[in-house]
């Protein structure tokens, strides 16, 4: 415990540093600004800046990615209350009861919870983070190939199947990236494979390049065909402020969204989406104000999945620093930024780079007080970017995508294929095919592979060596579980109907 002390207060420093705070401002910011413009989330602006990493510290560009990733989450409640439209997956459930809220003259309230309640779950989060990943670090290096293997098959199955409504869609997301990650020369013998004669992708395909296409272009195309004349009416704002009364039916649904949005995220399950509606759930059948969901808005309704949305976020670290697995779209991309300086994640980065592990711990809990100050007495000024006209806001984004993504090799081929990209964004929007089974594939699938070969080495051939190790054979069973459970649930429901 006293060397947890001794790092985290190291990680201040470094953290602390006029430069870094200033990073770290420029994230909160950004990400706040980013949360509150519909449809544009901090996957989309963390793709569209990861070619900074090429001239950028380490440390301060993970700082400013995680002041983007946070800040998103405090800013997607506000077009949830005021809108009806989340800037974020993970604030969907906000916009149940929060919208219902500002219908009634309380939007100031719902936003006072909503920016209080992540910084309270925020925080407790960070404690938890940085008690246990230096646990499940320990931990993990006592973990070998075959079981790193299963750990990133869970990893697979798990996103495939929670995203997006069909597991076969979710299925086929990953495999395409799976496939795309592929491209280019094999790892350890050197040979090319599906490059399709094609020189520009002997190098492979960048994670920048998917991300960016599927995403911020993807979005703009999809915005323009199908919802660029659409309106929202935009409810009116009274001052950020909660009663007595509120006050203390928010503080224990801040408590119980954090107690159910932590493990949540620590899990390669999909994100926040599950703990925000678990949380939703708990609190309409505890509240003592029943009749006030779905008709004039309760303030649980908000409090509970705002602290659940944001613990789970935070949450998301723990497996991201530690076993190098990302468990959300934004935390791959931030696995992609840390392999763009040539870090592996895993159980040895809190070795090999302890300075900026420590560091970004610290900026998380400088990054929750920056976010509460941004957020609370700052709210009016937020609420006016939601008038800024849609046709030149994504005119800039697409322009930004460009010169970031034609930045990074001066390549006219990469832009073409970031559009075709962009174009198969838009179909996987139409379809409902979830996109974070693809970005996970690609950035995981040749770190399996690696790790399957490893296996089958030390099992000298044979595939037995994934069932003959506890640990790997558990989480085998635990694979098979998340697959099969499902079906064999839907299937006896359907015969009970019958």
């Amino acid at each position: 415990m006293m060397d947890i002390g001794n790092l985290l207060l190291q990680g201040f420093a470094t953290a602390g540093t006029p430069i870094n705070l200033l990073w770290a401002f420029l994230g909160c910011a950004l990400g706040t600004a980013i949360g509150v413009l519909p449809g544009i989330g901090p996957a989309v602006t963390v793709a569209m800046l990861l070619p900074i990493t090429a001239q950028v510290e380490p440390t301060a560009s993970m700082i400013f990615f995680a002041g983007i990733y946070y800040g998103a989450m405090y800013g997607g409640s506000t077009t949830s209350i005021l809108l009806n439209t989340p800037g974020e997956t993970g604030t969907m459930v906000t916009a149940l009861e929060g919208f219902k809220m500002a219908r009634n003259g309380q939007a100031g309230a719902a936003l006072a919870t909503s920016a209080i309640g992540s910084f309270v779950a925020g925080t407790i989060a960070t404690v938890l983070v940085t008690l246990f990943a230096p646990l499940v670090a320990n931990f993990a290096v006592r973990l070998g190939p075959p079981e790193y293997f299963m750990l990133m098959l869970l990893a697979f199955t798990t996103v495939s199947s929670v995203l997006g409504q069909s597991a076969l869609r979710g299925m086929t997301a990953l495999f395409i990236g799976l496939a795309i990650g592929l491209v280019g020369l094999d790892q350890i013998t050197g040979q090319v494979r599906y490059t399709g004669g094609v020189p520009e992708f002997l190098d492979g395909i960048e994670v920048v390049l998917v991300a960016v296409g599927l995403f911020a272009v993807g979005e703009c195309f999809y915005t323009a065909m199908y919802e660029g004349r659409s309106a929202s009416d935009l409810n009116r704002m009274d001052r950020v402020h909660m009663t007595r009364s509120q006050w203390r039916r928010s503080w224990p649904a801040w408590l119980r969204g954090t107690a159910i949005g932590f493990p949540f995220g620590t899990l390669p399950a999909g994100g926040s989406e599950i703990p925000t509606f678990l949380s939703y759930a708990t609190e309409r059948k505890l509240s003592k104000y029943p009749e006030e969901f779905g008709t004039v808005g309760a303030i649980e309704g908000v409090a509970g999945p705002e602290a659940a949305n944001n613990a789970a976020v935070t949450a998301t670290l723990v497996p991201l620093l530690t076993l190098g697995i990302p468990t959300s779209v934004t935390a791959a991309i931030l696995l992609s930024a840390l392999q763009n300086y040539g870090i592996n994640a895993g159980p040895q980065l809190f070795q090999t780079s302890s300075t900026l592990v420590w560091a970004l711990i610290a900026s998380l809990y400088i990054g929750n007080v920056m976010l509460l100050v941004l957020n609370l007495p700052l709210v009016g000024m937020w609420v006016k970017l939601l008038k800024i006209p849609r046709p030149p806001l994504y005119a800039g984004i697409l322009i930004f995508a460009t010169v970031g993504v034609y930045g990074m090799r001066q390549s006219s081929f990469d832009l073409f294929l970031m559009f075709g990209i962009g174009l198969m964004g838009v179909l996987s929007r139409r379809f409902d095919i979830p996109t974070a089974p693809v970005i996970v594939g690609m950035i995981l699938g040749p770190l399996a592979e690696a790790q399957m070969r490893n296996a089958l080495s030390i099992g000298e051939g044979h595939w037995r060596v994934f069932i003959d190790r506890p640990m790997s054979a558990t989480l085998l069973a635990v694979v098979v579980a998340v697959l099969v459970l499902p079906r064999a649930m839907a299937a006896l429901r359907r015969h009970r109907v019958r």
